[in-house]
């Protein structure tokens, strides 16, 4: 996940690459791009043996009329995964990530949450005609996102079951869950026929894997365990030289898989 490394654009692609992953994840940095930068970006990641794989469907959301939740906002959201699409399509990005936005003071969450089924479903059906996937994503609000809808990837999963969309999926980020709730293990198990994405940081501090309380080697197996065979993204701070911390990080994830 680009966002978490120093440097330019590019400098942070170069960095990735140095560290042997195989692609990466953007959030908002293409929404200014024109058509010659997209395919400048793109011969770049080619050059330096990197896919891209994953945007954001409704960049700045916390600012912005696009909640999921609120079904006010449905046009302004839809809009967005449109032009999230077109963007996907240009970049060759498969899988767009959508938040559900925040809780709206006034009203339930049995309606807010009809609101998320419904917005996940048109979105599914918009995604459906361009071969794209949808992932949903939970985050923690009591440290990182306060206010925030969903939550936990327990209820992420209910979603994807209630949407029963073969375009809309879980993307699972295993700190804000433990952060949330913990029992990461017993849930990723349940989940991962419904994930697309893993995210991986500890917790806390949202750093390297291995400097906090999870035992990311046996969730690494876990994962295993389930025949899952999607993105793994490092989406962490690195507490020391990026470079050698993500390839320590990757090299760590790849033994857990082969052992």
């Amino acid at each position: 996940m680009l966002w978490t490394l120093r440097g330019t654009f590019e400098q942070r692609l170069e960095t990735a690459a140095k560290a042997g992953l195989e692609s990466v994840e953007l959030v908002a940095e293409h929404v200014q791009w024109s058509d010659a930068d997209i395919e400048r970006v793109k011969k770049l990641a080619r050059s330096l043996g990197l896919g891209m794989d994953t945007i954001i469907a409704t960049p700045n959301w916390a600012n912005r009329p696009v909640s999921m939740v609120n079904p006010e906002h449905r046009e302004n959201f839809l809009n967005d995964v449109r032009q999230a699409i077109t963007f996907a399509q240009k970049l060759e990005i498969p899988q767009i990530i959508l938040m559900s936005g925040n809780e709206i003071p006034g009203r339930t969450r049995e309606e807010q949450w009809a609101s998320l089924v419904e917005g996940a479903k048109r979105a599914g059906d918009l995604a459906a005609k361009a071969n794209l996937t949808l992932i949903v994503e939970p985050l923690n609000n009591k440290v990182n996102h306060k206010g925030f809808f969903l939550t936990t990837c327990v209820d992420g999963l209910r979603l994807i079951r209630e949407v029963d969309h073969p375009h809309v999926r879980l993307l699972f980020d295993i700190y804000h869950e433990q952060v949330q709730i913990g029992n990461v293990i017993r849930t990723i198990t349940e989940a991962a026929p419904y994930v697309s994405v893993f995210h991986i940081a500890d917790n806390p501090g949202r750093n390297d894997p291995g400097t906090g309380e999870l035992n990311y080697a046996n969730i690494y197996k876990a994962i295993r365990k389930t025949g899952y065979s999607g993105y793994i993204t490092m989406e962490y701070l690195p507490l020391g030289d990026p470079v050698e911390s993500l390839t320590k990080a990757v090299k760590d994830m790849r033994a857990a898989f082969v052992a």
